[in-house]
């Protein structure tokens, strides 16, 4: 099972993280042997009774560290599709996976916070249409190198991605709905659902057994997509909340109950885990090194 980390963007609490923090984090983390770094994609966070927060653009962010790191992977959790011309979108992919020598996974979802998208001037309406469109054109172009789609929302007249796309580019798909859950299982190579502590955690049992529904109804056998977790991890000196406010969903002690529950998700057959540390440092990632060779034996 591979171990990787979500980037310090900076939308869990005060400004974004200066470009050269994220860089060192992302190289520790490099230096330590974790497997993945993960970027989130938000441009802005507007909730009601409270400050408006910014992030650091994901895009961006991953094309940087695609030359500022050498090996480990690099993903997106996740895209939000209607952000992006999905056709355009295909063609970033495949610059970026050339970049980084083959180390990138496309992440992608339909967005849910409603506030960036109006600031930006996105639709709110047909949220799902508008993101089945555009997989629709996405994944034959990732595929094939050439699509058209002449959708409601979406259109494209033979689009081809040239150069060529080196190799097949996974892609991994988030969402909770039964329709996102049917349009990942048509399309992903993986599913990820967070935040949570244990595999044994009810909300992470629904989701897996509501997308093995959803697999069976678009006539995919469930076992040929991979199962990926978002784990929250929290360390006694923690001070944000993190991605969830209930503490039954973090992951928390000593460094052999932290390798414990990584090896839960392991022993459950789990393919990836995507860890969300707090606090997101350097001191952090160190101890979780130490979990993860726990639990590797190594």
């Amino acid at each position: 099972m591979k171990v990787g980390v979500v980037l310090p963007m900076g939308s869990h609490g005060g400004p974004p993280d200066a470009w050269p923090g994220l860089r060192g984090f992302a190289s520790r983390a490099e230096a330590v042997g974790l497997d993945s770094l993960w970027a989130f994609d938000h441009v802005l966070f507007r909730f009601e009774g409270q400050p408006e927060r910014g992030v650091l653009e994901a895009w961006t962010i991953l094309s940087a560290l695609a030359q500022a790191t050498s090996r480990v992977e690099l993903g997106s959790l996740v895209l939000g599709l209607r952000l992006r011309n999905p056709a355009l979108l295909a063609k970033m992919a495949v610059t970026l996976d050339e970049v980084s020598s083959g180390r990138f996974t496309l992440g992608v979802g339909a967005g849910w916070h409603d506030p960036e998208y109006e600031a930006f001037g996105y639709p709110l309406d047909h949220r799902l249409g508008r993101t089945e469109e555009s997989l629709d054109l996405l994944m034959p172009l990732l595929r094939e190198g050439r699509a058209s789609a002449h959708g409601q929302w979406v259109q494209a007249r033979d689009a081809a991605l040239l150069p060529a796309a080196t190799r097949r580019i996974p892609v991994l798909g988030a969402g909770r709905s039964p329709r996102m859950m049917r349009m990942i299982a048509r399309h992903a190579d993986a599913f990820n659902a967070a935040w949570v502590a244990r595999p044994s955690d009810a909300v992470l049992r629904e989701r897996m057994a509501a997308f093995d529904v959803a697999c069976s109804e678009v006539g995919r056998d469930p076992a040929g997509v991979a199962r990926t977790v978002g784990v929250s991890v929290r360390y006694p000196d923690a001070v944000l909340a993190g991605p969830s406010p209930d503490p039954a969903k973090n992951l928390a002690g000593t460094t052999q109950q932290i390798a414990a529950g990584l090896r839960a998700f392991a022993d459950a057959g789990y393919a990836h885990l995507m860890v969300w540390l707090e606090p997101m440092t350097v001191a952090s990632l160190d101890r979780l090194a130490e979990s993860v060779a726990l639990f590797r034996g190594t």
